[in-house]
């Protein structure tokens, strides 16, 4: 398999092992985020032969849809999008203001829009294309960071739209909502609270949490011929969080679950 693919937020603990899958089963990846240094280091590591690396920032549509046209005639027409790209500032609705607001869902909203607009007139052309969101367990229940959650929760609602409308054409969408993913996203609240990890273990029923391949793994599946009647599916990759509350069932039950 050999196709051009599109991943924003590369250089994050997804964005590297969605990367490094992608190169591994013989894509070429454009790899677009805005710090460039970290970019290069990615090619580096990677191979600049199945690597070009895109510097862009998302809240920018004109400077993304300039990015993705460069990285396009060098390489080609994309096939598969997988936009990752994302991050969480306002913790709750109290720490919360109308700049943290609009910062949180430009990216991680706007931001999407953004970069399937930069490929999707393409698509249709071409009449095939595969589209990927990361979203969040946050876009399905209220999990704190409410910017963030009000974002991820559009995203469900935009792939189902990309889904609905752009299937015609040969083109797919699905949404990946990972839970808990250890990355160093995570950092800050490992050093306030070093436990932070054990004291969630509770609330997941595998009392697990995905690592950034597990994430992958379910990309990789979706952009795949495996998943070519798959379209509109908002999956959650979350040790069964989403499954239901095993410590309100508990208390309801009065039963050790």
């Amino acid at each position: 398999m050999s196709r051009v693919v599109l991943i924003t937020g590369a250089c994050g603990g997804i964005g590297r092992a969605l990367c490094r899958r992608f190169v591994e089963q013989g894509d070429t990846v454009l790899a677009l985020d805005l710090e460039a240094a970290a970019l290069d280091a990615l090619t580096a590591e990677l191979g600049a032969a199945q690597v070009t690396p895109v510097v862009a920032d998302l809240a920018d549509a004109a400077a993304v849809q300039e990015a993705v046209a460069k990285a396009v005639a060098l390489r080609g027409p994309v096939d598969v999008v997988v936009a990752n790209a994302g991050a969480a500032k306002g913790l709750t609705l109290a720490t919360t203001d109308a700049a943290s607001w609009q910062r949180d869902v430009h990216l991680n909203l706007n931001g999407t829009y953004h970069t399937v607009e930069a490929v999707r007139a393409s698509m249709i052309e071409r009449q095939r294309g595969v589209l990927v969101l990361i979203g969040s367990v946050n876009g399905m229940a209220s999990l704190g960071h409410p910017a963030y959650s009000a974002a991820k929760a559009g995203l469900i609602s935009y792939t189902k739209a990309l889904a609905l409308e752009l299937g015609r054409y040969g083109i797919r969408a699905n949404i990946v909502c990972p839970g808990t993913v250890k990355t160093q996203a995570w950092q800050a609240r490992v050093d306030k609270n070093p436990q932070v990890f054990e004291n969630l273990k509770k609330w997941y029923p595998l009392r697990d949490f995905a690592t950034p391949d597990d994430i992958a793994d379910a990309v990789l599946f979706l952009a795949s011929p495996m998943a070519r009647v798959i379209t509109g599916v908002a999956l959650p990759v979350d040790g069964g969080l989403m499954a239901g509350n095993r410590l309100m069932a508990e208390e309801l039950t009065l039963e050790s679950l």
